[in-house]
């Protein structure tokens, strides 16, 4: 890393470099000010689907658009917000692409489009999920997205501002769940397709509402020849005027009737309009604005459907079943008990009657409308006993492939065993790491609805085996939402179940969860619940793991004496049962509390003996936060350059796997690292990047931290003004985190700046604050830290201010 100056040393808290990456301590009241979030490098992202085919005029709905966009090419939008309202089946949808694609290049920096399933069958997708699926469209990997909406929300925005992106947010329901994805800026636009009025986007946000009515009689007419053209001879204009009433002009409802048309080139036109008013509707009303174009749109779908044959028929049906309106073709074969070929050759019949659309690759997905009415026709042609059947059909596919990629991802994870059933579906290949995570994104919202679905319906032991695996996913990600929500279903399931075995599984990763998201007290209860279960059940090896995990809360919470003895019970344990893997990581976390405790000698025996197991296991997680810790000890001994050397490799381990959970983490290290061998300037940038990074991650704890060291290498460039802004700001997240080793830190680091400043500031107060925060702490690191500040305290020569 090469060194980077300052600019303007006496004024300015500025590394020179990308400025949107610094961190600016300016009149900070109560916080710091970062300057922008960098956009990280990768593809724009251009996620606008396909237009629909026979695309008919909507001209004055597409210059009204254009209209209130601006008159200027050259300029940016004049709106930030359009919404387009209408009845279900209108065509808001092909309104909007058919737009979108046309003024796309007004956006340079990438678009970006979701659908919120806002009038589904089943959940809609919530701003938090919307979220993740943008921020990670940016390029902000899986461990930079934070966990809360809000903090998503802020990132979004800050990726956002300055940049000409166009958002297209797709059938929404309600202002709530589109407001959290606005760019915040007037340079991009967001357009968004509803039934609803959204009245509350219009007065609160300043949107603009574009009514889409249903399709004038000549465009209606002129839909339906440019669907049939090429597939039947020249149709009376008043026979397709007739055809397009009984559609009520819908664009949904007239593309699949004149599909239907098109694939029967002999049949006349008038026998097809009179199957029409003979088809009788067979579903409840849906929620459309009146009753004439519900009916229209139910009597198509039935017309329809009934054309197809058995096979097709029934997949469409099962289908409805699906958690959510997109799905592979290896879902749908396992819904059905297909094989992929026939699977796919059915999926193409539906495609090719309009009743599912084909997206990239492998994908289907569904119009909310017609998912509904496929749900309907299971609920009402399906057998209890057959939908069930089909539901673990598909969940067992499911189970398999969360296998797989888990095995992929973290292949020394321990994982539960899969039932022998699960086992006899023939897993999908993932022939490298990026394969795996693709797949986890595309079925990332079905996995969890998958879980409640299976479970909702008495599939428990599916229910918590999937709850389980997923936990190998999200605890190197911290996808907290997703996590508690599939951990609770699961342990549910398990405890419907009586499995014991299971809710053990479940409430391991509902503690894990709560722990890497600070629900201390949660976290406890659930792993002191594991551990009575599974010694209760003789599982020695999850005991095991139990006693380490409490082990972690006790390190967490600076109980170093309690977690040294978890983590020795748990090495001996895991000796006698010859598991080597677990053995080296007892040791790793034996090390670390070693460390903590003041004890070098031992950390780094053991750190020794855990990185030589986790070299020829190949396991580069345990070994990156090995290496971190060893930094840490040889850096205290003295050993700079092995302590360089470790931390270097550490963060090469982060960074090859664009985890920046462990990037940013580590990169406090090096900063340490750095201050020793006395560059406190490069410490400084290492900080920025930590601190920017746990921003982006919200974990507001290491941030604090982070935000601390960054004071502490301003204190060592004689630049205490600037030290005690950044101090300020970890100090009041740490009261307000309640962790009080921390703030102990943090206090002292912030009367020692104000003691150096000119004229000293106010240093006694917070000392003495410091003291009260470390009085249940008697380790030696709190020992040695008493003293210090005990001795500031003491009379003498010099203000202790």
């Amino acid at each position: 890393m090469g060194r980077e100056e300052p600019e303007d040393r006496a004024h300015r808290a500025e590394i020179s470099g990308s400025a949107a990456e610094v961190v600016q301590a300016g009149e900070v009241h109560g916080g710091v000010h970062f300057h922008g979030v960098p956009r990280p490098a990768g593809p724009t992202p251009r996620q606008l689907p396909g237009e629909a085919r026979g695309f008919v005029n909507r001209q004055q709905e597409v210059d009204r658009l254009t209209q209130i966009l601006t008159g200027d090419p050259e300029e940016p939008a004049a709106a930030g917000l359009l919404v387009l309202t209408g009845t279900a089946g209108v065509g808001k949808t092909s309104l909007a692409l058919h737009w979108a694609h046309r003024v796309r290049d007004r956006f340079p920096d990438g678009q970006l489009y979701v659908n919120l399933c806002g009038y589904d069958p089943g959940p809609p997708v919530t701003a938090g999920q919307a979220l993740d699926r943008f921020l990670r469209a940016l390029g902000v990997p899986a461990t930079g997205i934070p966990a809360g909406v809000e903090d998503r929300a802020a990132l979004y925005r800050s990726l956002l501002a300055d940049q000409r992106v166009l958002v297209l947010l797709d059938n929404a329901a309600t202002p709530a769940q589109v407001r959290p994805l606005l760019p915040g800026t007037p340079a991009s636009l967001a357009v968004v397709t509803s039934r609803s009025r959204l009245s509350g986007l219009v007065a609160r946000d300043g949107a603009w509402r574009v009514p889409v009515d249903v399709l004038r009689e000549a465009d209606a007419v002129a839909l339906l020849r440019k669907v049939t053209a090429g597939y039947r001879g020249q149709d009376e204009t008043a026979e397709l005027t007739e055809l397009a009433r009984l559609c009520a002009r819908l664009p949904l409802a007239l593309r699949i009737a004149a599909e239907r048309a098109a694939s029967r080139p002999h049949r006349r036109l008038t026998e097809l309009i009179e199957d029409l008013r003979d088809e009788s509707g067979l579903w409840d009303a849906l929620t459309a604005d009146n009753d004439e174009e519900a009916d229209a749109v139910r009597t198509v779908f039935a017309w329809s459907y009934r054309a197809l044959g058995e096979e097709a028929a029934r997949l469409f049906r099962l289908l409805g079943l699906c958690p959510g309106g997109e799905f592979s073709d290896a879902a749908a074969a396992a819904l059905a008990g297909a094989s992929l070929g026939q699977a796919r050759r059915l999926l193409d019949v539906l495609a090719g009657a309009h009743l599912l659309e084909h997206g990239a690759d492998d994908r289907y997905r569904f119009h909310d409308l017609l998912r509904a009415y496929a749900t309907d026709q299971a609920q009402r042609l399906e057998s209890e006993a057959d939908r069930l059947a089909a539901l673990a059909r598909l969940c067992r596919w499911y189970l398999r492939a969360t296998d797989a990629a888990v095995a992929v991802l973290t292949p020394f994870a321990a994982r539960a065993p899969l039932p022998e059933e699960a086992l006899a579906v023939p897993p999908p290949r993932f022939p490298a790491e990026r394969d795996a995570l693709r797949w986890f994104a595309e079925e990332r919202t079905a996995l969890v609805a998958m879980t409640r679905l299976v479970a909702e319906h008495g599939l428990a032991e599916p229910a918590w085996r999937l709850a389980a695996l997923l936990r190998e996913f999200y605890q190197h990600r911290n996808m907290f939402d997703d996590w508690i929500d599939t951990a609770r279903t699961g342990l549910a399931a398990a405890r419907q179940l009586g499995d014991r075995a299971g809710e053990a599984e479940s409430l391991t990763s509902l503690g894990v969860a709560y722990l890497q998201s600070g629900r201390l007290a949660e976290s406890a209860q659930c792993h002191r619940s594991a551990l009575e279960l599974r010694r209760a059940g003789g599982d020695e090896s999850g005991a095991a793991r139990s006693v380490n995990s409490l082990g972690l809360l006790a390190l967490r919470q600076r109980r170093l004496a309690e977690a040294r003895a978890r983590f020795e019970r748990g090495l001996a344990a895991f000796e006698g049962l010859g598991e080597r893997r677990w053995t080296a990581v007892l040791r790793a976390n034996l090390a670390h509390a070693c460390h903590e405790s003041g004890a070098p000698e031992a950390a780094n025996e053991y750190l020794t003996r855990a990185l030589v197991d986790f070299a020829d296991l190949g396991d580069q997680v345990g070994r990156g936060d090995a290496l971190h810790l060893l930094a840490k000890v040889r850096r205290e001994t003295g050993r700079l350059g092995e302590a360089r050397a470790a931390i270097e490799a550490a963060l090469d381990i982060a960074r090859q796997a664009e985890n920046q959970m462990w990037e940013a983490h580590w990169l406090l290290e090096l900063a340490r690292v750095q201050r020793a061998e006395g560059d406190a300037e490069l410490a400084l940038t290492s900080c920025r990047h930590a601190v920017t990074i746990q921003r982006q991650l919200g974990d507001h704890g290491r941030e604090a931290e982070a935000l601390d060291a960054t004071g502490e290498a301003f204190r060592e460039l004689g630049r205490p003004a600037e030290a005690v802004q950044f101090h300020q700001v970890a100090v009041v997240t740490q009261r307000r985190l309640g962790d009080r080793w921390q703030l102990a830190r943090a206090l002292d680091n912030l009367a020692r700046a104000h003691a150096e400043t000119e004229p000293p500031g106010e240093s006694g107060p917070l000392w003495t604050e410091a003291l009260a925060a470390l009085a249940d702490f008697g380790d030696p690191r709190a020992e040695a830290l008493r003293a210090r500040i005990t001795a500031r305290l003491a009379p003498g020569p010099g203000p202790t201010r």
